[in-house]
């Protein structure tokens, strides 16, 4: 029998193998900066030159106007009705995924994935299709005189669809890592299925929840796609920021457009600097978590 002896490789070694010569790391630098500059950087300066180029004055007028404080309002709405929706049905979705073993499993992860293959436009046209006019569910609703189409349940309804992966997914992984012991010692002890949530699983998985709740709360206040087939466009009544951006400009009223979208951009950079606090926070998470598998598997 012949034995294969695998050497590691040295300090110096590992260094030379991830290290690239110094210009090949300038030039990989740069070319990443000029890309951010000229797809990022440009347009959103871009974005509040435009809004404030005719002066303070406009550019309040343009956020204040009864149009524009009915998109934020609605769009805060459907945001609160949609993110608490999904946190719940996240934690739910990965306790279950993650803590027990189950027939249909793998379908239930397969579902919480649906939204990240299905394009925004077509979910929106699944809406319409189910509780429209003349969808199947239409002749009932218009009976009982309920709207969702073309009005607030309906957009609520499409923002909770494109929104529901983000925060199972954010907390899937992270379960998985931390695994089932400090849950099943609680368990031993006496205590039931809520004191575990509450008092094991929830404090262990915090910043992951908070990570996925930032993400899913951006995406449902950005949200275009599923939104505009639903919402019928109405000024005042069913258009959200994005919607009112579109139809701003659409009607060549740039100040305006340019205004609200620097809202929409303002609201995206404190998202980015809540990200990257709570992302360094599951970081030092998830490293805390490596460093207790590899104590119990020693």
């Amino acid at each position: 029998m012949t034995t294969i002896t695998i050497s590691h490789p040295s300090k110096s070694q590992q260094a030379a193998i991830t290290q690239e010569p110094a210009w090949v790391r300038w030039i990989l630098i740069g070319i990443a900066l000029a890309f951010l500059t000229l797809f990022l950087f440009v347009p959103l300066v871009s974005v509040f030159y435009e809004a404030l180029k005719k002066g303070v004055d406009v550019y309040f007028a343009a956020i204040t106007e009864p149009d524009a404080l009915a998109a934020i309002k609605l769009t805060l709405t459907a945001t609160a009705i949609a993110v608490p929706l999904n946190l719940v049905f996240g934690v739910a979705a990965a306790w279950a995924i993650t803590k027990f073993e189950f027939r249909g499993k793998n379908v239930l992860i397969t579902l919480i994935d649906l939204p990240f293959s299905v394009s925004p436009v077509v979910a929106g046209l699944i809406y319409v299709l189910v509780f429209g006019l003349q969808g199947w569910l239409g002749p009932w609703l218009a009976e009982h005189d309920l709207k969702v189409i073309f009005a607030v349940p309906g957009i609520v309804l499409a923002t909770i669809f494109v929104t529901v992966p983000f925060i199972a997914r954010e907390l899937i992984p992270l379960m998985q890592a931390q695994g089932t012991e400090e849950e099943e010692a609680a368990v031993v002890l006496g205590a039931n299925g809520w004191q575990t949530l509450w008092n094991i699983t929830l404090p262990n998985i915090k910043w992951g929840l908070l990570y996925g709740i930032i993400l899913c709360n951006a995406r449902a206040m950005g949200e275009f796609g599923a939104v505009s087939v639903v919402s019928g466009h109405i000024r005042g009544s069913t258009n959200t920021l994005p919607l009112h951006v579109e139809i701003l400009y659409n009607e060549y009223n740039f100040a305006a457009a340019f205004a609200v979208a620097s809202l929409l951009a303002l609201l995206a950079l404190i998202t980015l600097a809540i990200k990257t606090f709570v992302e360094s926070k599951v970081t030092q998470q998830k490293h805390t978590t490596k460093l207790k598998e590899n104590n119990h598997e020693h």
